[in-house]
C-alpha cells in the first residue's frame, strides 16, 4: 500500500493598497486541482472578498469575476507573493 502525502500550502500577506495595508490569505488547492490558490481578503466594511489565481503560462493570474478594482491592480503584486512562497519551501 503507498501512501502519498502532500504538504497543505497556505500564508498569508500584508499588501498596501490605497494608502493601507491590507491581509491577503493564500491556500494552495492540491489535487486536480493543483494549479489554482484560493486568496481572500476583507474590504473596509469587514466583507470577505473571495478569488482565485491560476497559473497560466508560468503567470498567476485572477480568475475571471467582479473584483474591485483595487484587487485586479494588485495581480502582479500577488503572482510575486505566490512564487516567493513557493521557492521558500
Amino acid at each position: 500500500m503507498r501512501i502519498e502525502v502532500k504538504k497543505n500550502i497556505h500564508f498569508t500577506k500584508l499588501v498596501k493598497v490605497n494608502g493601507r495595508l491590507k491581509e491577503f490569505n493564500f491556500r494552495k488547492l492540491g489535487g486536480s486541482n493543483e494549479g489554482l490558490f484560493t486568496v481572500d481578503v476583507s474590504d473596509d466594511r469587514g466583507n470577505r472578498i473571495l478569488f482565485r489565481m491560476q497559473k497560466e503560462q508560468d503567470s498567476w493570474k485572477i480568475q475571471p469575476q467582479q473584483l474591485p478594482n483595487w484587487v485586479m491592480d494588485k495581480e502582479n503584486t500577488f503572482h510575486d507573493l505566490i512564487e516567493e512562497e513557493l521557492r521558500s519551501l
